[in-house]
């Protein structure tokens, strides 16, 4: 299960035209594969997330590129960090990441949730729903899901889904670990000591020791072996070879998304810098090092900033790989 793994969160480059845009993608795919990450994840959304930007940006349909990825990497596996339930079927999605499997060699990885931004589904035509519909709905795909990738022929009569001895031929070529993201200590934790394989959670660092807390809770209930699961935390990094140049790379990047730090004072500019870690491989690894004394197993860790930067990838492989080594 992940331990290190590296998440494309953005497809909005400097000087990349739309027939370009994939070469920078692969390219970073390529580094991570070769510098110490595990896993290579995309995010499963259609427009672009506020935090990153407007969202007409580009953003490229995770399978899509996954599949893609799959010829230009060897070793880590594939994953969305993570499938939206809300937009596929889950006999579609069963077989969608069991062709994911097949063709990257047997490196799928299902990342899933409940979905969340409320503004694509409008958009787009998927029913968005209640906070606790969502969650109904993802635990019948678990249901439907798991049964199709261990190459039972499930059936349910849900309230959301319905199948009739449903057939997932060919069968994965091993077991596709089940990664379910979030930090819902109610209702996420549990359908990971339920279902999963991984937590990928989603918090301020202080909450970490809280979250397994309620894991190791679920997992006690259920009469799950805590040690079964990987728990990794989602972070950001921009990393450079010196501090100077981090920094530089996150203020061009910042610009590009309409926030001017030249015009900011000093507290706000400290304030948005601080928002995603950044620095020399040192300052990087120092910061990661601090999470990972808080009890997580590893982390999957988006450089939005300067990913597309060639080598800012694989130095920051280089440096994480130490930290979890």
């Amino acid at each position: 299960m992940t331990r290190l793994g590296y998440q494309i969160p953005n497809f909005t480059y400097p000087d990349t035209a739309p027939g370009d845009l994939f070469d920078v993608v692969a390219r970073q795919a390529r580094e991570a594969d070769t510098s110490g990450f595990d896993t290579v994840l995309v995010m499963d959304h259609f427009y672009q997330l506020p935090m990153l930007g407007p969202p007409e940006l580009e953003m490229l349909e995770a399978y899509s590129v996954l599949s893609a990825l799959a010829q230009h990497t060897s070793t880590v596996r594939l994953s969305a960090l993570v499938t939206g339930n809300t937009y596929r079927a889950p006999a579609l999605l069963a077989k969608t990441v069991t062709t994911l499997d097949v063709v990257s060699g047997g490196r799928a990885q299902l990342g899933i949730g409940a979905g969340w931004f409320e503004l694509e589904h409008d958009a787009l035509g998927f029913e968005f729903l209640t906070f606790t519909e969502r969650f109904e709905k993802l635990e019948e795909s678990l249901q439907i899901i798991t049964g199709m990738l261990k190459g039972e022929k499930p059936s349910l009569d849900g309230k959301w889904y319905k199948v009739s001895e449903a057939i997932n031929s060919p069968a994965p070529l091993g077991k596709i670990p089940i990664m379910i993201g979030g930090g819902g200590e109610k209702k996420t934790l549990r359908l990971v000591a339920q279902y999963a394989d991984e937590s990928n959670l989603i918090c301020g660092p202080d909450e970490i020791p809280r979250k397994l807390e309620a894991l190791a809770g679920h997992c006690e209930t259920l009469g799950r072996d805590r040690s079964e699961i990987t728990v990794s935390y989602q972070g950001m990094a921009c990393i450079a070879e010196t501090h100077d140049q981090a920094v530089a790379d996150l203020d061009s990047f910042l610009g590009s998304r309409g926030l001017d730090v030249t015009s900011m004072s000093d507290e706000e500019r400290e304030n948005v810098r601080g928002m995603v870690p950044h620095g020399s491989p040192d300052e990087i690894g120092e910061h990661f090092s601090d999470l990972m004394n808080r009890g997580i197993d590893g982390f999957t860790v988006a450089a939005p900033a300067n990913g597309f930067i060639e080598g800012r990838v694989e130095l920051l492989g280089q440096t994480l790989s130490k930290v979890v080594a």
